[in-house]
């Protein structure tokens, strides 16, 4: 691990700058290290993430891992395997009409673009509409997760969020389900080596 990448860890760790907009104390949630395979990159953390502090610990990590995936879950949380953060690196609270808040943005323009500049990872994989619009804006998610993309060079997939409450989407989308994540299971398969 680099010198600058351990120092950047550090300062993100440390970072209580929507503190006074939370109205609780942030937790900074990364995973992984610069070498990793994989930089996976969703929206915020869960609760249930900024609870325990290990990301994607909670039934849509389990449905990624398991079930769109199809690897372990001492290969999932190999920090030579996945790179794991989020545009907004901490749980941004609850919205009172339902659902978490959106990530702030501010996050992602201060951390996450210096990430990925440090991490020297294969290939990306977005997941859900917020990771997705960052990268690509004014695009559709729906478009995104059915082509093959490019972020700095290197190969870049885009998933649906795997949370339950987002039923409809994968109704609506059947295809999903019947081809396009088997292609980026056999992605992330041959990533890390797995046969």
């Amino acid at each position: 691990m680099s010198n600058r990448f351990q120092e950047l860890r550090e300062q993100i760790m440390a970072c209580r700058y929507c503190e006074a907009d939370f109205g609780f104390e942030p937790h900074p949630i990364v995973f992984g290290n610069s070498q990793a395979k994989i930089m996976q990159i969703s929206q915020a953390p869960s609760r249930t993430v900024h609870n325990t502090g290990k990301p994607f610990n909670d039934a849509s990590g389990r449905r990624l891992r398991s079930e769109w995936y199809k690897i372990s879950d001492e290969a999932f949380y190999d920090p030579d395997n996945f790179y794991i953060v989020s545009v907004a690196h901490c749980y941004p609270g609850k919205n009172p009409k339902g659902g978490d808040n959106r990530p702030p943005k501010c996050c992602a323009d201060k951390w996450l673009c210096q990430e990925l500049a440090l991490v020297q990872n294969e290939i990306y994989i977005l997941i859900g509409g917020a990771a997705a619009s960052y990268f690509f804006p004014k695009q559709k998610l729906t478009d995104l997760v059915f082509q093959d993309l490019t972020i700095n060079g290197k190969k870049a997939f885009v998933l649906p969020h795997p949370s339950p409450l987002n039923m409809k989407w994968f109704r609506d989308y059947p295809e999903f389900l019947e081809k396009r994540i088997y292609e980026i299971e056999k992605a992330v398969h041959e990533t890390l080596g797995i046969s």
